[in-house]
């Protein structure tokens, strides 16, 4: 199926599938709330139009147009401002693009679901896209006179889906006794004699673990008899950005490429003779990129990210580590006595005053992660603990950058841990990886990495969320491996400076204790802690992983 916006002169609209993740549900205990796949599935169950600007309105309580007050924040031009038009307290947003969808079919508009916004409702309608020559509006209704309401840039103002026409006449409801089909009655009976059963056990147990809590059973589309209930079961949307086709207005076209140049290959530096040349081979190593992605995600299997268990050596190798291909593996570490032992006393008491190093005073500058060496501190790791117990947040956090100065201090935390033998190898100087400690709150920026790598969690949660390597193109490389993007979440990002951002499709994950993420060679990736959080990354895999050595370096600057 095909849905086409069909672009005027000058209008250039943020659209981007819509993010699963919402700000409530990551702060909710554990994220329980992601334990909801219904929640889930609502959220991401089509595109989200962004907001072109920051700005402020409110509404005066009075009927008239003139009744809504806004205010641009930090903009002098905006070609497609919101305005009040309909008066009532509505904010009307105009979508910059004419939308087709096939005979037959709607497009429903509305709010993002599930994301509440103080003292003002998103309105919903339903517009037949499949033949209506006019664009159509995005309204939003105030609850509360007298407040002001900001909306950020980049902050989803619209919320849109497909929807066959007629087929809700067709429908015919209809209440039947349960007790009229013996099959679903009991199912019922043993799914409610499964829920009495669990919540007593919750009573006198009360697990500490996150994946203890919950019976998982519709998240994994099982009954309580583990008999699948639908072939086609789905825990995650993967939706396809909008693409500029070949008929793409000219500037669009130059815009988009220029914008390649510096994220593909920045350090080029053609002649001017040779300008046009370096032009049209890296527009070909971007169109091979795009087209080689666009191909994978063909594969259902390739649009999404899977949780496996049992994974031997083999199939790891053959479908994940030679395709480069992400996958979280499940189980494998459960029996590491780390996963109960590494609370924040244990591993004080364990480790005691030896002295580490470790990322200190980041907030003090936003190159934190490039400028890593004049982030160096040290202290005595009870102090540190200390340190990151009553300090949340991402100035403190050691990390993998100072693995080779604290191999001897941490050595004493190996005993609590296995080894991954089917996937990594002991010939190395440092085998049991490179340790992460931290506080809920510590953040690593958008990058790609120049190896393979397995993100083992062992205490706490992290919220990854990651970007295929063939993106490379629209994720404006700057400086080494980073982006100059540096945070996907960030609620103001500036889409115009950064537009085909909006593009590419962003994978969550949440990682709980015990589950390990390989994450290929070149896959853009940051990772935030939702908890007192404590990782550990290998890189010693049995299969080559030494890629890097043939990176080309920075040129050096004089």
């Amino acid at each position: 199926m095909e849905l086409v916006c069909y672009l005027h002169p000058g209008w250039e609209p943020l659209i981007r599938p819509a993010e699963v993740t919402r700000e409530w549900m990551t702060a909710s205990p554990e994220g329980f709330a992601y334990r909801c796949l219904p929640l889930n599935i609502a959220n991401a169950h089509g595109w989200e139009v962004l907001s072109p600007c920051s700005f402020e309105a409110r509404w005066w309580g009075g009927p008239g147009t003139d009744q809504v007050e806004i205010r641009l924040v930090g903009h002098d031009k905006v070609e497609m401002p919101p305005v009040s038009i309909f008066g009532q307290g509505v904010l009307t947003f105009h979508i910059a693009g004419l939308f087709r969808t096939p005979p037959g079919w709607n497009l429903w508009v509305g709010g993002s679901p599930n994301r509440p916004k103080d003292w003002i409702y998103p309105l919903t309608g339903v517009v037949e896209t499949d033949w209506a020559p006019f664009t159509f509006t995005m309204n939003w209704k105030f609850t509360r006179r007298f407040r002001w309401v900001r909306f950020d840039a980049g902050e989803p103002i619209c919320f849109f889906f497909p929807v066959q026409r007629g087929y809700l006449e067709e429908i015919a409801p209809k209440f039947v006794p349960m007790e009229a089909d013996p099959g679903v009655l009991q199912q019922f009976k043993d799914w409610s004699k499964s829920r009495d059963e669990f919540h007593a056990r919750m009573a006198r147990e009360n697990p500490q673990a996150g994946s203890d809590q919950w019976q998982k059973h519709y998240y994994r589309g099982v009954d309580v008899a583990e008999r699948t209930g639908s072939a086609d079961h789905q825990t995650k949307l993967h939706l396809a950005p909008f693409t500029h086709s070949a008929a793409a207005p000219a500037r669009v076209e130059r815009a988009r490429l220029a914008r390649s140049r510096q994220a593909a290959s920045p350090r080029i530096a053609p002649s001017a003779p040779d300008d046009r040349a370096a032009e049209i081979a890296l527009r070909r190593r971007e169109w091979l990129l795009d087209s080689m992605e666009r191909q994978r995600e063909l594969a259902s299997e390739n649009a999404k990210i899977e949780r496996r268990v049992g994974l031997t050596s083999e199939e790891f190798l053959e479908r994940y580590y030679a395709p480069g291909r992400p996958v979280i593996i499940v189980g494998e570490i459960a029996d590491w006595p780390a996963l109960s032992r590494w609370t924040p006393g244990y591993l004080r008491s364990l480790v005691g005053s030896k002295v580490v190093e470790y990322q200190g005073e980041r907030l003090s500058s936003d190159s934190f992660e490039t400028d890593k060496d004049r982030h160096r501190r040290q202290l005595p790791f009870d102090r540190f603990i200390d340190l990151i117990e009553n300090t949340p947040g991402n100035d403190a956090y050691l990390t993998a950058y100072n693995s080779a100065s604290n191999a001897a201090a941490l050595a004493s935390l190996h005993a609590d841990l296995g080894f991954l033998d089917k996937f990594l190898s002991k010939t190395v100087g440092e085998p049991h990886g490179m340790m992460w400690i931290g506080p809920a709150g510590t953040f690593t920026p958008l990058h790609h990495d120049l190896t393979n790598n397995f993100i083992s969690q062992i205490v706490g949660r992290k919220h990854l969320k990651l970007v295929a390597a063939a993106h490379v193109g629209k994720l404006y490389n700057a400086k080494h491996v980073f982006s100059e993007i540096t945070d996907l979440e960030v609620p103001h990002l500036d889409l115009s400076r950064f537009p085909s951002a909006a593009q590419v499709q962003v994978h969550d994950v949440t990682l709980s204790p015990g589950e390990i993420i390989f994450v290929p060679l070149g896959w853009w990736h940051q990772v935030r802690a939702l908890d007192f959080s404590v990782t550990i990354t290998y890189t010693n895999f049995l299969w080559p992983n030494d890629y890097f050595k043939t990176y080309p370096e920075e040129p050096a600057t004089g």
